[in-house]
């Protein structure tokens, strides 16, 4: 399913915006200020005890030992140092083709393992059913994620007439459904017509069983604890959506089939399309199959299954699938900075640029005459009509 962002989950799976798992690369000084204050005044406090209950006890005149600083504690040091390797793949993006049959938290956790990277994300889930492009970002690249993972996302899949689930796809109870008199009675011409009344910005609304929260419970909660789901609608766009086959009439089950392109914004969900056709030719439906074959400028001819991936990195190969940090496409303009401003830029400062073209508000990719990304700016200045600008860096890479 499509959800927008992905929000082609299933009900366990969050939704296609779901942030990526990252940790600040820097603390505040004040914060660390204060820890070392803490710090300090807790070892002076111990320091007293100790030496208040020695004097007291006189058991033993040597010191206990703190911290595990013996020889024993030195040693456990040593083999966790050890065991901490570094990453195999550091900081960029990484094009996973998703298999069947798990959540894309799975997907993450497991790249994890065959990276070595504990910092990883992804731009836009895919429900345990799905399967095809799943964007993962990596080490630095985690901070890249709010940008990519509201980049359109096109898909592929099969739409199943004459049942309702209610989850809206093949992993649901069936609800619903129709004589297959009725279903073999349905034309391709209706079902064109159904896709094409969903094209364009359309109110939309999530499956019961979606990851989408109210109140900060997730609907898939509420629906499974037999509570009433908030029917709350957002407005999403539909690039395409159009059937890529003819109907086909199983007589056995009493069902049609049909294959579908849908491109989409984020946040549209593939399953809820799916039942809206359903609805709209008088069958009920639900999404059998989804694959998604793009995200932005990401394709699944690209990607490597996992399993692929894992193969290159003992072979000691960097896999096809891997987009280095410099090289990651962003939605938005690019502007090279000279050593001046680079300078600059690494220390947060605005930067006057030239040959700006965008507006106020608008996002830029700053890199160096080499090619290296620099920074993630936003225009706070447009300057008189020549294209001149003042930048302001917001996520920092040097």
């Amino acid at each position: 399913m499509s959800q927008g962002d992905s929000q082609t989950e299933t009900r366990p799976e969050a939704e296609s915006e779901a942030p990526a798992e990252a940790t600040p690369e820097t603390q505040p000084q004040a914060e660390t200020q204060q820890s070392e204050t803490q710090q300090s005044e807790t070892q002076q406090s111990e320091t007293q005890q100790s030496e208040t209950q020695q004097s007291e006890t006189q058991q033993s005149e040597t010191p206990p030992r703190r911290g595990g600083k013996g020889k024993r504690g030195q040693k456990g040091q040593r083999q966790a140092k050890a065991k901490r390797l570094p990453p195999l793949l550091d900081n960029g993006v990484l094009l996973v083709d998703k298999a069947p049959g798990g959540t894309s938290h799975d997907f993450v956790a497991r790249s994890r393992r065959i990276t070595r990277q504990k910092k990883t994300g992804h731009a836009g889930t895919l429900d345990p059913d799905a399967t095809g492009l799943l964007v993962l970002t990596l080490g630095k690249a985690t901070r890249l994620t709010r940008f990519l993972i509201r980049a359109p996302k096109v898909y592929e899949g099969t739409i199943r007439l004459g049942a309702v689930t209610d989850t809206y796809d093949a992993s649901g109870k069936v609800t619903d459904e129709t004589s297959p008199e009725t279903v073999s009675a349905v034309t391709m011409d209706q079902v064109r017509g159904a896709m094409a009344d969903l094209n364009g910005e359309i109110d939309h609304f999530p499956p019961a069983y979606s990851a989408k929260k109210v109140d900060g419970k997730k609907l898939y909660e509420l629906a499974r604890e037999g509570k009433e789901v908030p029917r709350e609608s957002k407005k999403v766009t539909v690039y395409e959506f159009e059937p890529i086959s003819e109907l086909e009439f199983d007589a056995e089950t009493g069902r049609a089939d049909v294959r579908f392109r849908l491109g989409c914004s984020s946040g549209t969900y593939a399953r809820t399309l799916a039942h809206d056709v359903g609805q709209a030719v008088g069958t009920g439906a639900h999404l059998s199959a989804l694959r998604r074959i793009k995200v932005g400028p990401f394709l699944l001819d690209d990607a490597l299954t996992l399993e692929e991936v894992e193969s290159a990195l003992e072979a000691e190969e960097t896999p096809s699938a891997w987009v280095p940090l410099d090289d990651v496409p962003l939605p938005f303009g690019e502007i090279v900075a000279d050593a001046q401003q680079e300078q600059r830029l690494s220390n947060g400062q605005t930067v006057l640029v030239r040959d700006l073209d965008g507006e106020e508000g608008d996002w830029v990719k700053l890199v160096n005459r080499a090619g290296r990304f620099l920074a993630v700016g936003s225009v706070v200045e447009v300057i008189g009509t020549g294209g001149a600008g003042i930048v302001q860096p917001r996520v920092v890479f040097t």
